[in-house]
């Protein structure tokens, strides 16, 4: 209606009367008010539609959130079969449990797993990992002229439509005009019929073609009234042939439409309401004129016709009120998985064969744990259920654990393989906690390394992160927390070479750099320290012994090195 008024109408005014779509299951679109002028626009753009909720207090600080309507095309069936795999693969640890308590309408129980948590927090995660929020696209390529398809504005749509409904409107009325000529013309026919009705009757009687006598006859004149057939005079007795260019007096509708009338037609009622029938398509006549003649009148009788469809689908009509509302989307912050997760102390087992549990509780490191036959430990330190933890395999790459998914200790845990996507021919180099902001140092057995920040190596799938690259025989063999300003290296040839750890570069993937030259053979082992607190290592007697004369070891990077001191393990290894 006020592009009637207006044709060159702005978008923005546009957006003040439409203010986005309107679906039939409700829901809140959350699109910002510039994405959908721009979509307006452009004709291209798409709709968050998220799901409505509130939340039910349950006492004592308890509460669970109701969803009371879906995006649309959203099945509740699969919306929560997806909220259950959520749930049971623990990537969504905020969530406790999903019910459907829904009747006739809709109510979707979510279950927090701690009271603590904030409702708004869990919903903008449950809307980032679910289809309690979808994206619903607009691309506007339409057939305007009916053969080209082209994208158009909203402002173009719409005014595609006002033309087709004048287009209707003028087709419509010419339709009509069409139909009351023709009845106007029979309804003629008919008034001649009734005022020459015996005439008429004797024509069809007695007359051998009586649609040409009743077209061609003079209805002018007065005709007496034949008694038998001997009484009939034909209306081409006594007058010349018929001329091809003489004109009927009644046409040849007319003459059918006499022919074809009904004997119960002939009452004088009828007579009567015959003249009032031509009055009145007379009447619409000229109006219908006048509309088809005035471009005025015309979007007039459209406008008349857009409040009519108002008027009865409207807002005011039942179940015409607007059922989707807009809403602004609040920033929803990234909570990490750490901070949904109950903290609780444990105690990680790792065997040497790789079966992997988490044992309750701070337990004493040194105490006797069983393992399957043939099995033994390799690793065990205390950490937390927040936690993540690290697995660095031969294979160089980095493989990530949340701790509070490892299995629990009262059996003999589960392959680590089956966590994490680590090849068969893979060993296990390292596991540990996760710091951030600390540096690590990676080398491989052909004496390449170098620093990497342990931030980066960090992965987010389970076929972990390449870090160190290796081919070959080549296989990862060092990872050490940096703990000082030195680097001490050892060989398979029991030479020792001690550089600075700035002389390695710091990178995020790569085959790194030469640590130590060699003839034959590879590295053994390499460790981190500070200078001036020497060099320490286990003896074969179990005691810790350190060196604080390096000068003798001490040279550039991918140097040879020295033989190892008196006293250095056997097994070439710094711990």
């Amino acid at each position: 209606l006020h592009m009637i008024k207006a044709p060159n109408v702005r978008d923005e005014t546009l957006l003040d009367y439409i203010p986005g779509p309107d679906f039939p299951t409700g829901g809140t679109i959350v699109e910002p008010k510039e994405n959908i002028l721009q979509a307006y626009r452009t004709g291209r753009g798409s709709f968050r539609l998220r799901s409505n909720y509130h939340v039910e207090d349950l006492g004592r600080g308890q509460w669970q959130v109701v969803v009371t309507e879906i995006p649309y095309q959203v099945q509740k069936s699969k919306l929560i079969e997806k909220l259950a795999e959520l749930i049971q693969l623990k990537k969504l640890p905020i969530l406790a449990d999903v019910r459907d308590e829904s009747a006739d309408d809709i109510r979707l129980v979510l279950e927090p797993r701690s009271k603590n948590v904030d409702p708004d927090v869990m919903m903008g995660m449950l809307f980032k990992t679910s289809d309690l929020e979808v994206r619903f696209s607009m691309n506007m390529n339409v057939l305007i002229d009916g053969l080209t398809p082209k994208v158009c504005s909203l402002k173009e749509v719409l005014r595609a439509f006002l033309d087709h409904r004048r287009d209707v409107l003028q087709r419509r009325s010419q339709h009509r005009l069409d139909k009351i000529d023709h009845r106007l013309e029979v309804l003629e026919g008919f008034i001649i019929a009734f005022l020459n009705l015996d005439r008429v009757i004797d024509i069809i009687r007695y007359d051998d073609d009586p649609k040409k006598a009743l077209m061609f006859e003079d209805w002018s004149r007065d005709h007496p009234r034949a008694i038998s057939e001997k009484d009939y005079v034909s209306p081409f007795a006594g007058r010349a042939p018929i001329g091809e260019d003489e004109e009927p007096s009644l046409t040849e509708v007319q003459a059918d439409a006499i022919l074809n009338m009904r004997l119960r037609s002939l009452r004088r009622l009828e007579e009567i309401e015959l003249v009032r029938e031509r009055d009145a398509l007379m009447i619409e006549r000229a109006e219908l004129e006048d509309l088809l003649e005035d471009e005025g009148l015309q979007w007039a009788k459209i406008s008349e016709q857009l409040r009519e469809t108002r008027k009865k689908f409207g807002k005011d009509y039942d179940g015409g009120a607007r059922r989707t509302l807009f809403a602004e989307a609040g920033e929803v912050e990234d909570v990490p998985i750490e901070a949904m997760i109950e903290r609780e102390p444990i105690t990680v087992v790792c065997s040497q064969m790789g079966w992997i549990r988490a044992m309750s509780g701070h337990i004493d490191l040194s105490r006797e744990l069983k393992f399957k036959d043939g099995d033994g430990p390799r690793f065990i330190f205390h950490a937390e259920t927040t936690d993540r933890l690290l697995v660095f395999g031969s294979n160089g790459r980095f493989y990530t654990l949340s701790a509070a998914n490892l299995p629990g200790g009262r059996g003999m845990g589960e392959p680590l393989r089956l966590m994490v996507d680590l090849p068969n021919e893979a060993e296990i180099v390292d596991l540990f906690i996760h710091k951030p902001g600390r540096k690590l140092l990676v080398a491989s057995t052909a004496g390449d390394g170098f620093v990497a920040a342990e931030d980066d190596v960090l992965a987010q799938t389970r076929t972990g992160k390449q870090v160190l690259n290796v081919r070959g025989d080549v296989r990862a063999l060092v990872c050490r927390v940096v703990q000082g300003d030195h680097i001490a290296c050892v060989g398979e040839n029991r030479k020792v070479l001690v550089f600075p750890i700035a002389e390695l570069p710091e990178m995020g993937r790569g085959k790194g750099v030469r640590l130590q030259k060699y003839k034959d053979g590879g590295l053994s082992d390499a460790t981190t320290f500070d200078l001036a607190n020497g060099l320490s290592w286990l003896d074969p007697a179990g005691r810790t012994r350190t060196e604080t004369e390096l000068a003798e070891w001490t040279g550039k990077r991918a140097s040879a090195g020295r033989m190892a001191p008196r006293g250095f393990p056997r097994d070439n290894k710094f711990t």
